[in-house]
């Protein structure tokens, strides 16, 4: 493919596995402006109030950073313990 500009090659591009310039900033703006709209309570301020006015854009927010396979302690298999307590009533 020509370059547009020079008609010639086009260059080398962006090294593989460097993160994309605007893509970074945007990011790094977007996390800032929820900051600051938490107010003194921050981004976790922010993501609450967005959390109980906004469910159906927050829990797919949710959804993308939880794991998707869940493991018990170190990476083991999980355990499930079932425990009865009697309780005097008085």
């Amino acid at each position: 493919m020509a370059n547009k500009i020079t008609g010639g090659k086009p260059g080398p591009g962006r090294p593989k596995g460097s993160p994309n310039k605007t893509t970074a900033i945007l990011k790094d703006a977007i996390l800032k402006a929820a900051e600051n709209a938490g107010g003194d309570e921050g981004m976790v301020g922010y993501l609450t109030t967005q959390a109980k006015t906004n469910p159906q854009a927050f829990m797919p927010l949710l959804g993308k950073v939880l794991p998707m396979q869940v493991t018990g302690e170190d990476g083991g298999e999980i355990r499930s313990v079932m425990r009865v307590e009697l309780v005097a009533l008085t």
